[in-house]
């Protein structure tokens, strides 16, 4: 007969399983992707290596498992602030505002997510999170269009721009710890969007 594990034996499991993926966040937001090594993890979680593998074959796994996290809990954050009253345009600002302010509480964990050198299964999740992020601000941008209050234009493309620059402006600051260059990206989202409030930051 297969084994089969007892409640407490999983219960076990499962709590092991959450304080690796705890101390697996605290290492990533303290020492990016590079510092988030499965020893260094083991360490901080109080486990073994091994424990470590039991639960998630690769680092990669492991990290893949964290980005889905944060992932769905920033777009979570932007998608909630962008329903807020407001135009269409102050809807796609603030998605712009709060992701830059979030990150900026965060930088090692926001580089790590944006832009730090990551294998192939985290780059696929980081191109997730641009399209979650790209989703909710094209919503907006089509909802100007159909109102009028926006120009004609393709919404997702002009969305994808949006966040293609947004995380470009944000590698500067997140790296040297100065935020001049994100002052500029109001400005920069409302003229892009090309609405009546262009001409004002």
């Amino acid at each position: 007969m297969p084994y089969r594990r007892t409640p407490k034996v999983q219960e076990r499991l499962d709590a092991q399983r959450d304080a690796v993926l705890a101390a697996a966040m605290e290492q990533l937001a303290e020492r990016g992707y590079a510092g988030c090594s499965v020893s260094a993890v083991a360490e901080r979680a109080g486990v073994a290596v091994g424990s470590v593998y039991r639960h998630f074959p690769t680092k990669a796994a492991l990290v893949v498992e964290l980005f889905r996290k944060v992932v769905t809990r920033e777009v979570e954050a932007v998608r909630a602030v962008s329903e807020r009253p407001g135009t269409p345009a102050e809807r796609v600002v603030a998605v712009f505002d709060t992701f830059a302010s979030r990150a900026l509480k965060t930088p090692r964990m926001a580089y790590a997510l944006l832009a730090e050198p990551v294998d192939a299964p985290i780059e696929a999740e980081r191109l997730v999170f641009r399209r979650a992020f790209r989703d909710v601000v094209a919503q907006h941008v089509a909802d100007g269009v159909r109102s009028g209050v926006l120009p004609a234009q393709d919404a997702e493309v002009t969305a994808a721009a949006l966040v293609g620059a947004a995380a470009e402006v944000l590698i500067g600051p997140l790296t040297t710890g100065s935020a001049d260059e994100v002052s500029g990206l109001r400005t920069f989202v409302l003229r892009s969007l090309g609405g009546s409030d262009a001409g004002h930051s």
